[in-house]
């Protein structure tokens, strides 16, 4: 129950790796704040789009090609030719889904072969930079030990009139980074580079970020400073806060403030990301002191503390026993006029149980609820945790019972120590009811489940066997 829940807002979004889609707004404008998570979401319910769609963005058609052999996909293309003759005339996005199809089964080679003959049996379909874009993206995905594959395709691609830009760039290096081909994606981008083709700062930092998750920090560093020096690319902003979340993810926070000593140096300002980043980390050690040091760092320099800052500075003393102080926290960040949300109430309840102040925790529970923000399953995992702990197994099956109304699954360590307390004072039968309704619910699997259960039946009789207290 001492992990970081899932669902605190991770410092680095995936969207600030993605380009905008209009090119001349500006990177600074104020985004509407999300409302908080207890709030009705008006579009909960509607339906996600069924169009799939590649990394150049062109619309998937269903398979059209059963068989690699390019002599059968000729054939097949002059069909739907043949067929559509007489009908409305087919335009360009629908040439590039037949070939999208195709390049899914078929050899760089082959797909190459059946764009040249879709040129010359459809005159009217004129390829532009995603057609060749489609071709590059399948180049990458080819399980070689080099870029020949990928060269040869934007050899292609120039012969045919089109120079590689910023966006050619990046869907090579988001194709390579898909497949596992990070080294690869790292020698395109030099080579990009001294054809006066570098990466923009959004497929930089996306190349950062991989990097990251599969290579060593010092790989990283030489990655970066060797783009500094032969290409006078230099990292902004969120690349620091890429590397300050790889060093904090590792536990290394020593390094991850000397990252922040660099940032400034380089002239940039720490903002709330990289604050929250630091104090997440400080919270998976549980130093309750660093934690709040952070916090009136960042208040020291001005930077407002957003919903994710209090929240995590609450789950860090939480976490590290120090509770009074959180609870105190939680009127800070009301009065900065934030609301507390589900995860602020979980992780001040987990606090308060760990403490054994088990009631208190049901109280904010009813507080929470009077505020109009409504549990989760965290919440009732935590709190029934906790019930059991401190014994008070009659309110653990009353919370049980609506957590089974409500249809929450069972967290792994709250249904072990919920059978285990019902164990103890000889109630197997409702122990058995538990263990049905975690298989039921798929909270646990059925070998999870049943192996908690046994061991928890062993646990007892051999401890009543040898007349210990349970």
């Amino acid at each position: 129950m001492g992990k970081i829940p899932s669902s605190f807002r991770p410092a680095i979004s995936s969207n600030s790796l993605l380009k905008t889609q209009n090119p001349t707004t500006s990177t600074t404008t104020t985004q509407p704040q999300n409302p908080p998570r207890h709030f009705n979401n008006k579009n909960k319910n509607k339906k996600p789009t069924s169009k799939k769609t590649d990394f150049d963005g062109t619309k998937k058609l269903p398979v059209l090609f059963n068989s690699p052999d390019l002599s059968e996909a000729k054939k097949v293309f002059n069909s739907i030719v043949t067929t559509n003759q007489t009908q409305t005339p087919l335009d360009r996005s629908f040439y590039n889904s037949v070939l999208q199809s195709y390049t899914s089964i078929s050899t760089v080679d082959n797909s190459i072969s059946l764009l040249n003959h879709m040129i010359k049996k459809a005159p009217a379909f004129s390829p532009d930079r995603s057609t060749y874009h489609i071709l590059l993206s399948q180049s990458c995905k080819v399980p070689e030990s080099d870029i020949s594959s990928v060269q040869k395709t934007l050899n292609f691609m120039v012969n045919n009139g089109f120079e590689p830009n910023p966006g050619t760039t990046d869907i090579a290096v988001r194709s390579l980074c898909s497949v596992d081909r990070v080294d690869d994606a790292v020698e395109l981008v030099k080579e990009m580079c001294l054809k006066k083709c570098p990466p923009d700062v959004y497929t930089y930092n996306f190349l950062i970020k991989c990097l990251c998750k599969c290579r060593a920090l010092s790989t990283v560093y030489s990655f970066i400073d060797g783009m500094r020096a032969s290409f006078d690319m230099n990292p902004n902003l969120i690349t620091y806060t890429i590397l300050i979340d790889n060093v904090c993810n590792a536990k290394n926070l020593r390094e991850a403030m000397r990252l922040v000593s660099v940032l400034n140096e380089s002239g940039f300002k720490p903002d709330c990301f990289v604050y929250n980043t630091i104090m997440k980390g400080y919270c998976t050690l549980s130093k309750g002191s660093e934690v709040i040091g952070v916090y009136k760092k960042m208040k020291e320099e001005g930077v407002e503390p957003d919903l994710v800052t209090y929240n995590t500075l609450i789950f860090g003393l939480s976490k590290s026993g120090r509770v009074s102080e959180a609870k105190k926290f939680l009127k800070v960040m009301v009065e900065a006029g934030h609301f507390p949300d589900a995860i602020t109430y979980t992780s001040l309840m987990n606090g308060m149980c760990r403490e054994g102040e088990v009631e208190s925790a049901l109280a904010l529970l009813e507080e929470m609820e009077a505020k109009g923000c409504s549990p989760n399953s965290c919440t009732y995992n935590t709190l029934l945790h906790g019930l059991c702990k401190s014994r008070l197994l009659e309110k653990g099956i009353e919370l049980y019972g609506a957590m089974k109304e409500a249809g929450m699954k069972l967290e792994t360590a709250c249904y072990a120590t919920f059978v285990r307390a019902l164990c103890r004072v000889g109630r197997v039968a409702e122990a058995y009811e538990i263990f049905d309704y975690a298989v039921e619910s798929k909270s646990l699997t059925d070998v999870a489940a049943y192996t908690t259960l046994e061991s928890t039946l062993k646990w007892l009789k051999k401890a009543k066997e040898q007349g210990h207290a349970v």
